[in-house]
């Protein structure tokens, strides 16, 4: 296992769609496991390939409530609630820098575990605004996208400091 680099809000590779994973092999074993120990080493509660420079769609969450890891390979929002719930939000790309996102209070997230079965998880709370997050890198969104244009334009002079200094 190994540390990896952040990228930073800035960074190309953010805003990139990242790719499918078409085989579970050792290097994408090897690949959760540095995302695990990279999310942990900052204090993360989840991280999605394209943070790490890999545009693959991978993420790992930290489940807030059981405190299980969990790892999910091509995943792909397929239930949202009508309900919104607004709740503040951070990112390890892009430091010191939250605001509040409106998501979706329930979700259904399919994908693939590091055995190659197919799960389903259904998420709610927190859990489900991680997953949200996430997805969201993959597509190459990130939360500043969505918060209201006033917030945003109060984070401008911030977000371009984050990008000029670079990965972390």
């Amino acid at each position: 296992m190994a540390l990896r680099t952040l990228e930073k809000y800035g960074s190309p590779v953010l805003r990139e769609k990242a790719q499918p994973v078409t085989n579970i092999t050792g290097d994408i074993v090897a690949l959760a496991q540095d995302m695990l120990e990279t999310m942990h080493a900052f204090s993360g509660i989840g991280l999605a390939g394209n943070q790490i420079g890999i545009p693959l769609r991978i993420i790992t969450v930290l489940h807030p409530e059981t405190k299980d890891n969990l790892v999910v390979v091509n995943p792909e929002i397929v239930v949202m609630s009508a309900e919104k719930e607004l709740g503040e939000e951070g990112c390890l790309s892009i430091p010191e820098v939250y605001g509040k996102v409106e998501r979706a209070r329930l979700i259904v997230v399919r994908g693939v575990n590091l055995q190659g079965r197919e799960v389903e998880i259904e998420a709610q709370g927190l859990l489900a605004r991680i997953f949200q997050h996430e997805v969201d890198h993959l597509d190459g969104i990130l939360f500043v996208d969505r918060l209201h244009p006033a917030k945003r334009l109060l984070l401008s002079s911030k977000l371009k400091k984050i990008a000029r200094e670079g990965a972390l």
